[in-house]
């Protein structure tokens, strides 16, 4: 509300946490079985002289540390808020969304080089090994996706760990039908193609994370937002004559924010007061949008004239 209007506001309650941050023992667990696959297949590539395996390994590695930077933004999100950050810490989440999409196309551009330089210079691929090392890291990554399936639902910083971990049991699979084929029939660039269908896996998920990333970054309107239907609804409530400065947007996943100013018809405002229509309006939107957290100033008619002449 600005300076010197006296025209009420209203909103839900304040955010307290992010919707990651009820995942933060199962993101701890991820982690502990990522780093433990992580060296499994390091230890497994170079015994077996596979790409893949090392393709994959360094994809966990990645993951490790994004997952690690999950674990990290949730503990900042979660730091009160203060006269300086009135929203607290919330928005870490996103940054390590941003840095994890970063790692993960860094991650696939250096696979499909690798990849692509092996058909020149091929190895001896042991294919018994691969399929030993590739079926642990499947089955620990499947464990994974059981704890993360409901939270990537909720926090994009889950979603990114979860699409990381999908990603690595592809990846898993992948090695584990290259691995068939070097064991039946000695085709060794199945290893190559193995380790450039990880790399083509990774890059198309992470284009996705990064686009909704940058979608909260620049205060994008919330997907599930349309704001034409949110005027609509705010003009068809009684006694309100226009609805102008209507802005929506996300501070972190889970937690979207709406602010308007809203033109009530003065004999409106005189009958029945400021707060019923406040409790109208955000009744109205978080039954229709799930928007909890509202800013509304009311304005009788004619008022935005009087701002307009105010700023120039």
């Amino acid at each position: 509300m600005g300076a010197g209007h006296d025209h009420g506001h209203g909103h839900g309650p304040a955010p307290t946490g992010t919707a990651a941050a009820a995942y933060r023992g199962r993101l701890r667990i991820a982690l502990s079985i990522t780093l433990t696959v992580m060296v499994v297949e390091i230890v497994g590539g170079v015994l077996a002289d596979s790409l893949a395996l090392i393709a994959d390994a360094a994809h966990m590695a990645t993951d490790a540390l994004g997952l690690g930077m999950a674990l990290l933004a949730i503990h900042v999100a979660g730091r009160p808020a203060s006269t300086n950050r009135t929203f607290g810490y919330a928005r870490a989440e996103i940054l390590a969304a941003l840095a994890n999409c970063l790692l993960l196309l860094g991650v696939g551009g250096y696979v499909l080089s690798e990849a692509v330089q092996r058909f020149f210079t091929p190895a001896d691929t042991e294919g018994g090994l691969m399929i030993v090392f590739g079926a642990v890291g499947l089955v620990a990554n499947m464990i994974s996706l059981s704890l993360l399936l409901r939270g990537r639902q909720e926090s994009l910083n889950v979603r990114g760990a979860f699409l990381e971990v999908a990603a690595d049991a592809l990846g898993s699979l992948a090695v584990l039908i290259s691995a068939g084929l070097i064991v039946v029939t000695g085709w060794q660039p199945a290893d190559p193609i193995a380790s450039l269908v990880i790399g083509l896996m990774i890059v198309p998920r992470t284009v996705k994370l990064l686009r909704e990333t940058l979608d909260v970054l620049l205060e994008a309107a919330p997907k599930d937002v349309d704001m034409t239907q949110v005027r609509a609804h705010i003009l068809a409530l009684d006694g309100v004559e226009d609805v102008h400065d209507l802005h929506a947007w996300t501070i972190t996943s889970g937690l979207p924010v709406l602010s308007a100013h809203v033109v009530v018809r003065s004999d409106v405002l005189s009958a029945i007061g400021h707060e019923k229509i406040l409790h109208e309006l955000q009744g109205c939107l978080g039954h229709h949008f799930d928007v909890e957290h509202c800013t509304f100033q009311l304005e009788p008619g004619g008022h935005a004239e009087h701002e307009a002449r105010l700023c120039h």
